[in-house]
């Protein structure tokens, strides 16, 4: 059986039982729903985070695939290998995986676009070859090199978008 306390004259104090004496103090549940709507926009944040880096990394990865076309520059079976399988395909299905392991999801995304990250660095601006972007054809090095810095960008902001999702949904903060 519950009873009204009443607290000064006209105010109506809070729900307690039968017999409790006191100011009866009310249950952490206001707090607690906050907090649950907390947790649910850090995770459509990072659900938004990751899709757009995702996105956007692939947009800028068809207009540098485009460029190396334009420009002639070769890829080994390799590197072709790499590209397809870590730098195109491994963020997409990150993505797709964060749908039901948004934790492994996210980890996905970032492993990948580090590898992406360090296979970029190395062979657009580190290792004098033909993807180097002080080597391709004159016509094609502006789109090149913008694209292929971008790409960088759009990496390292992946890693770092994917770290941040998984230590959130993880409860931990980075």
């Amino acid at each position: 059986m519950l009873v009204l306390l009443v607290g000064q004259v006209g105010r109506v104090g809070q729900v307690g039982r039968v017999g409790q004496v006191g100011q009866v103090r009310q249950v952490g549940q206001v707090g607690r729903v906050e907090q649950m709507t907390q947790v649910k926009r850090v995770r459509q944040s990072a659900d938004w985070a990751l899709a757009a880096v995702v996105l956007v990394h692939l947009a800028i990865s068809v207009l540098h695939g485009s460029a190396h076309s334009g420009a002639q520059v070769p890829l080994s079976p390799a590197a072709a290998m790499f590209v397809y399988i870590v730098i195109l395909a491994g963020p997409i299905v990150g993505l797709a995986v964060s749908r039901w392991r948004p934790i492994g999801g996210a980890w996905i995304v970032a492993a990948s676009l580090g590898g992406a990250l360090v296979f970029g660095l190395i062979n657009h601006f580190i290792l004098a070859g033909p993807d180097h972007v002080g080597h391709v054809a004159a016509e094609w090095r502006t789109l090149f090199g913008v694209t292929a810095a971008l790409l960088v960008a759009s990496e390292a902001a992946g890693v770092a978008v994917g770290v941040w999702s998984a230590s959130r949904r993880s409860g931990r903060t980075a």
